[in-house]
């Protein structure tokens, strides 16, 4: 019995494989680059104009925020840098609404296009892992809103719709192959795979490493949540090797999804990082860590990697975060996941501006100091934080990379 599960188990995911590894998104597209998040939770953040400053110093080309700040709006208009912008959650239920979508695009999107790159909008931010039942259901009705808004105005060929989500939304992710989501979000997440298929819309990813480091610190090797040198582990049904836990989180997402029957949805990450300093309780999190962290991923980006599923087409990551951010809630390390101080100076140098000579790099909103090998500090100007950043939720799931976990479904 247990050799027919796990034969029929190997050939179920042998053919997700199949099908993964020659969908059209399997090709590499050029001029990808390393995204960053640009958040605002804080009350001594630079100036819009000094973090554009700042992302064109380091030749940061993508960035995310978590509102639709006018500030930040126009001071990156004209510098090429592609935008994400978000609805807040607590806005998505208006969004259901099509005049409300419609109004919503024009005020704090069309206004500022072309000039001002916009090439996402994000309705809502780990929507499916809040609790909240009613926000859930409202979620892909608002995204079709927001689409109908953008193919109204002409926009929709170059502004895509999505929603980032938690890790926390996979039933299982271990191995890789064997990701699925919670049976009980699936009457939500097929809508949702429909319309992102429909649209040709990534599904957005939060992954965090760190989490499963910090739950089991014993058990995770510190080398291969952190991309250093290491054994790694091979998936036993597609006998795929893993040398990094990340790309394994995204290679169970992608296998999750195609076992829903959407296995052409590109699958980016929308946040990622390590924080530099927590509480005694939350283990690994040092600035060494933090900087082997981001570098050794900003080396993988350079390198134009993909997963081991779909090698050929380079992962999209946003690293969270630019700065640290003084009024975010929680336990001490999500205020400290910034590459920068609020006040210009590098938390630690992650060698961004002279790794990045060939290639370019991107931000996220979220309030750090930001440096490059030009610039050892910005002048700071004090902005009032931004109340629509959500708080990320901690993650749990995980993803290989020592002792696995004492039992595995198997679907």
């Amino acid at each position: 019995m247990a050799v027919s599960i796990l034969l029929g188990s190997r050939i179920v995911s042998m053919f997700l494989l199949f099908n993964l590894f020659s969908s059209e998104f399997g090709f590499l597209r050029p001029g990808s680059s390393l995204g960053i998040n640009y958040g605002q939770v804080a009350n001594n953040l630079p100036s819009p104009e000094q973090v554009r400053l700042l992302l064109t110093s380091l030749r940061i080309t993508k960035t995310r925020i978590y509102d639709t700040n006018p500030g930040v709006l126009t001071a990156f208009a004209n510098t090429g840098i592609d935008l994400i912008v978000t609805v807040p959650n607590e806005a998505v239920g208006m969004m259901m609404d099509p005049r409300q979508a419609l109004q919503w695009v024009m005020t704090n999107v069309q206004p500022y296009f072309p000039a001002t790159k916009i090439t996402g909008i994000s309705v809502g931010n780990e929507v499916y892992t809040s609790d909240d039942p009613t926000l859930m259901s409202n979620l892909v009705p608002a995204l079709l809103s927001i689409h109908s808004a953008l193919v109204q105005l002409d926009l929709d060929s170059y502004i895509h719709v999505s929603t980032a989500n938690s890790l926390a939304v996979l039933e299982n992710s271990y191995p890789p192959s064997m990701g699925s989501f919670k049976p009980e979000m699936a009457n939500l997440v097929v809508p949702f795979l429909q319309f992102l298929a429909a649209t040709k819309s990534p599904f957005w990813i939060n992954a965090y490493p760190y989490f499963a480091y910090k739950d089991s610190p014993a058990k995770v090797s510190l080398d291969y949540v952190l991309f250093n040198p290491n054994a790694g582990m091979v998936d036993p049904y597609t006998r795929l090797r893993y040398d990094n836990m990340l790309y394994a989180q995204v290679d169970a997402v992608i296998f999750a999804i195609a076992r829903l029957g959407y296995g052409g949805v590109e699958v980016r990450v929308s946040e990622t990082g390590w924080p530099s300093k927590g509480d005694p309780n939350e283990v690994g999190a040092t600035v060494e860590n933090a900087r082997a962290y981001n570098r050794n991923l900003l080396l993988r980006q350079i390198r134009s990697e993909g997963t081991p599923v779909r090698p050929n087409q380079r992962l999209e990551v946003y690293l969270f975060a630019l700065f640290n951010e003084d009024m975010k809630p929680g336990p001490t390390s999500e205020r400290n996941y910034g590459l920068y101080q609020p006040d210009g100076t590098m938390v630690y140098n992650v060698g961004l501006a002279a790794l990045t000579s060939s290639a370019s790099v991107s931000l996220t909103s979220s309030a750090t100091r930001e440096n490059g090998e030009t610039m050892n500090r910005i002048h700071v100007m004090r902005l009032p934080p931004c109340p629509n950043t959500t708080k990320k939720k901690q993650q749990r799931q995980y993803t290989g990379g020592g002792i696995p976990p004492s039992t595995i479904l198997f679907i």
